[in-house]
């Protein structure tokens, strides 16, 4: 299995990721083509440089002519800003409160009934021009790029818009981000979902993440480090602060992290086949501000002519649970990392019918699937056991129908393609979108597949 691994030991930002898929081999053009499809006010400045020692990727994006700055230094500026303006209009009071209201000293006042998001690392200076989730969107599915791509990186928005909204008990839908600063968020969130699905990885891996430490000055206030809307992207993910007391984990790195990193675990075994360095704007001493891309196959436990690795089974027998519970139970483990969840139906003693719920899971999620099992279900223990699958390698790839782009699931044995399917998500939508038979797409996708690969 060819997987991707991010070293999060000096955070990670939306331009250091960037920075780090460069560096990893994908095509600055890419990222050109993608922000022309985009048909945003940006452009990229791609240079290298040395932190502590190792070179790398630096990326910049230039939106509507303003260099990308680091939370504190934007707002340092601002608030001169906001000092100078107030000087400049005398008795004319210019207040801002962006968490809830403009309110001017001139003779008249406005409410605006919107959360402004200040979350990404960079935003403009006194832009009274905001785009919504909503406007992103149509941005985003406007832009001549993949839809996978697409779908990824709207997940992305509205992750940081979620944890935005939730901080400052607000809905998501009334969440605005500065014209620039959604500039910002859109190149690096579109650019980052195009790059990631551009090293054709089956998966994607995260270290524990090094949040820094100290306060950050922001919209609201100074703020402890992770900032709150930071730390509830991160809430699923093992964070920890290091020796460097600023800010290293940004809202727009944890959201990419949120959505992109399927796990987070130590460093895994494989075999390296490319590795990338994303540079961030601070050069620490003695401390490299770097993030790592690590991407290679996953390295077979014995030889084999197919991949092996081990893996966990858990197993519980259960006879006094509702079978909604059952149903929930299995969708939970899902979502928290198995591998595959299925029940069996049993004979157990005195003649009860039950059913025996199995597990697959990776040997570093087993404790909080464990967990999940004794606290979700009525079961009094959980057995588990090591073993040894043959795994064939699985990847994607992405074929156009007439109704929209399928993502198709390929597995290869010997370096050949064994089996293909096309995905059911992207078959449903279109079949919903479309008023289309699941069986027509399904088959359409299947027909297209073989039609290009054949020639």
């Amino acid at each position: 299995m060819r997987i991707a691994y991010l070293e999060c030991f000096s955070g990670i930002s939306g331009d250091m990721f960037l920075g780090a898929l460069l560096d990893a081999g994908v095509p600055p053009e890419l990222f050109t083509s993608t922000i022309k499809a985009l048909g945003v006010d940006a452009r990229l400045e791609i240079s290298r440089v040395d932190r502590s020692g190792i070179s790398a990727t630096k990326l910049d994006v230039i939106a509507a002519g303003e260099k990308e700055l680091p939370r504190e230094e934007f707002w340092e500026k601002e608030l001169k800003a906001v000092h100078s303006h107030e000087h400049e209009h005398g008795s004319h009071t210019h207040s801002h409160d962006h968490a809830h209201s403009h309110s001017h000293g001139d003779s008249h006042s406005h409410k605006h009934e919107h959360e402004h998001s200040h979350s990404h690392e960079h935003a403009p200076s006194h832009s009274h021009s905001h785009r919504g989730l909503k406007e992103i969107r149509q941005i985003i599915n406007a832009a001549a790029i993949s839809q996978s791509a697409k779908d990824r990186a709207i997940r992305i928005f509205e992750a940081l818009g979620a944890a935005e909204a939730k901080v400052h008990n607000s809905d998501v839908e009334k969440i605005h981000f500065h014209e620039v600063g959604a500039i910002d968020a859109i190149v690096d969130i579109v650019c980052a979902s195009v790059g990631a699905e551009a090293l054709g990885v089956d998966e994607w891996i995260c270290s524990p993440l090094n949040v820094g430490g100290g306060t950050v000055v922001c919209a609201h206030g100074t703020f402890p480090i992770p900032a709150p809307a930071t730390l509830e992207l991160l809430k699923k993910a093992p964070v920890y602060s290091g020796e460097i007391q600023k800010e290293l984990v940004t809202p727009t790195g944890a959201a990419i992290v949120s959505i992109l990193a399927s796990r987070f675990s130590r460093f895994p075994t494989l075999k390296a086949e490319k590795v990338g360095y994303g540079a961030g704007t601070r050069n620490f001493k003695n401390f490299p501000n770097v993030l790592r891309l690590t991407v290679g196959e996953t390295a077979a436990l014995h030889e084999s002519p197919f991949p092996v690795e081990e893996i966990t089974v858990l197993e519980a027998n259960i006879d006094d649970m509702s079978p909604q519970v059952f149903g929930y139970v299995m969708e939970e483990a899902l979502q928290q990392g198995a591998l595959d969840v299925f029940g069996t139906p049993v004979q157990m003693k005195k003649s009860r019918p039950g059913m025996l719920l199995t597990v697959l899971c990776r040997n570093e999620d087993s404790q909080r699937l464990t967990r999940l099992i004794l606290a979700e279900t009525t079961t009094l223990g959980v057995r588990i056991r090591r073993e040894t699958r043959a795994a064939l390698a699985r990847r994607h790839m992405s074929v156009s129908t007439k109704w929209g782009e399928v993502r198709m699931k390929l597995a290869n044995l010997n370096g050949s393609v064994s089996n293909y399917a096309p995905e059911y998500e992207d078959c449903s939508r279109i079949a919903k979108e479309q008023k289309v038979p699941l069986k027509t797409v399904m088959q359409e996708a299947i027909k297209v597949y073989l039609e290009a690969t054949n020639g």
